[in-house]
């Protein structure tokens, strides 16, 4: 059967479908509208739906809308209680129910062969946990889901079983741990829903000198449940005003609230294997991205094995809510292998773009051996290859990689990028070396958790450091990624590291690289030496040739 998810409700818009439960294509509207996260998760904006992923994946499948036999929208708006319109957050609370009660007319509308009785909701953290328990690779797991927040829940703890789910816990609104984080990141001068990540950096320059207050606010209860009371922020400082000066101080809350996270999701996991006694723990929702947190789950919690889901934000509940429909009616649901779910393009359609648009080029006869090469010479190259990623990490299909042992290089990528210099890159490692270079779980394919680098490996890879010695790993297995692999090895020839740094294939305020022409109009735009499509190459002078 064919079933195509779609998130809208909140943030992070995308599509997914499932066939015969195989996921075939996931994507995230951003990646084609260039606008990054498409829209801000307001509430007068939460009818747009993602057309464009929607088109997207029924074209990379080759399927209408006719040929679907559900669509499921990861919202449930008959959970939401009747609110009170007479005050403002009530009123826009009705607005947003009624928006999603209106999806399917609204789909209709945008794709007329779409039936809109063929469209039903699944509760949001439904979505979220059947992106977590049905892609990762077990057959019964332990569940934790936690975000902002959902139709009224924020946070879902369960057990599954041969692909059934219980729940077991859940906490709703106002107490929200991700609501929590939103609130810190907002007071620090970032952008709530969408710069958490920055705060999770900027913690490592802090000390927790504010965690006492935190540890008074936000607190477990034995049934598995939470308390988070209001935090009086500005009694501990004045909001940051964005652009100016960061202060240690900022640092220093940025620290607190991170521990005082981990702490808390240390005991949930804890609660919740001893009410499951499970051996495997399966994570969505946005703070499952706190990948600081999921080490410290992974090192110091009750599981053996931790699986995050790699579009653990909203994005993923376009795809929960497809796997979870496939469930339902009985198909075969197949594990997660690969978040490379995006559009891809083949060699003669790549080429014939550059073509087209008058791009010189040339094609070497292996572009691994070519990166290799330049990334020893310490050039700074875009790597654009196979099928975009689905989620926020770029894994090695749409990079820029530098060489780890200069550095100077985390500076000038963080200065190609256009953001703080703050915020760490991402080493990539051989899948059979990584052990041996970093403590932590592996493998790590998708840079879900944070690994210390080992003493005498700290020299040699400098600017895969964080400040406080740590470092996001993808592990890099030559089975699922050849070419890459075949890039770090050929590194390593030449220069005796398994490791290259990566970070995410844009710049600030831009979504990742989608098309090649957002790869060229990138690498045109900034300072990189070379940019590597597919088996193709260019190189600064190729653009002055154009």
């Amino acid at each position: 059967m064919k079933f195509l998810g779609i998130n809208a409700i909140f943030h992070d818009p995308a599509a997914a479908l499932v066939v015969d439960g195989e996921i075939v294509t996931a994507q995230e509207e951003e990646r084609l509208t260039r606008k990054k996260a498409r829209k801000t998760p307001v509430p007068f904006n939460r009818w747009e739906l993602p057309e464009f992923a929607v088109a997207s994946c029924l074209a990379e499948s080759g399927l209408s809308m006719s040929d679907l036999d559900a669509v499921i929208y990861s919202y449930e708006p008959s959970l939401v209680p009747q609110p009170d319109i007479s005050e403002p957050r009530g009123f826009w609370e009705q607005a947003h129910k009624t928006y999603a009660q209106t999806a399917p007319e609204f789909l209709h509308r945008m794709f007329p062969d779409l039936d809109a009785a063929k469209v039903t909701f699944v509760p949001h953290h439904f979505a979220h946990a059947a992106s977590a328990y049905l892609a990762a690779p077990y057959d019964s797991c332990a569940v934790l889901v936690l975000d902002g927040r959902g139709e009224v829940a924020t946070h879902l703890a369960g057990h599954a079983e041969q692909g059934v789910l219980t729940v077991l816990a859940g906490q709703q609104l106002p107490h929200s741990l991700g609501h929590l984080y939103e609130e810190v990141t907002e007071h620090l001068g970032f952008r709530r829903s969408a710069d958490e990540y920055k705060v999770m950096a900027l913690a490592a320059y802090g000390r927790p000198a504010y965690l006492s207050r935190f540890r008074d606010r936000v607190r477990t209860h034995p049934d598995g449940t939470f308390v988070v009371e209001p935090l009086g922020l500005h009694e501990l400082m004045p909001r940051r005003l964005r652009g100016e000066k960061m202060e240690s101080h900022h640092a220093d809350l940025a620290a607190s609230v991170q521990r005082r996270l981990e702490e808390v999701l240390l005991d949930l996991a804890r609660w919740l294997k001893r009410q499951t006694g499970e051996r495997n723990l399966a994570m969505a929702g946005g703070v499952a991205f706190n990948c600081v947190a999921n080490s410290r789950i992974a090192r110091e919690g009750p599981f053996e094995s931790v699986w995050v889901q790699p579009a653990a934000g909203d994005a993923g509940t376009a795809l929960g809510g497809a796997l979870y429909a496939a469930q339902a009616a009985g198909d075969p649901v197949k594990h997660m292998t690969t978040a490379a779910l995006g559009r891809g393009w083949n060699d003669a359609e790549t080429e014939a773009w550059l073509r087209a648009n008058r791009v010189s080029y040339s094609r070497p006869p292996d572009v691994a051996a070519v990166a290799a090469h330049a990334l020893a010479d310490n050039k700074v190259i875009g790597w654009f290859q196979g099928r975009s990623e689905f989620g926020p990490r770029a894994l090695g299909h749409r990079s820029i990689l530098a060489n780890p042992r200069y550095p100077q290089n985390l500076e000038r990528l963080n200065d190609i990028k256009g953001r703080e210099q703050f915020r760490p890159v991402a080493p990539m490692v051989l899948l059979e070396r990584a052990a041996e270079i970093f403590d932590g779980p592996v493998p790590s394919p998708y840079m879900l958790f944070t690994h210390q680098v080992r003493p005498d490996w700290a020299d040699r890879i400098p600017a895969a450091l964080h400040v406080d010695g740590s470092a996001r790993i993808q592990t890099i297995d030559a089975t699922d990624e050849p070419v890459v692999a075949r890039m770090l090895k050929e590194f390593e020839r030449e220069t005796g590291v398994p490791v290259v740094i990566n970070t995410s294939f844009n710049v600030a305020e831009m979504p990742i690289a989608d098309h090649p022409r957002d790869a060229v109009a990138c690498f045109a735009t900034t300072p990189m030496d070379l940019l590597v499509l597919g088996p193709f190459v260019l190189r600064r002078r190729d653009l002055s040739a154009a």
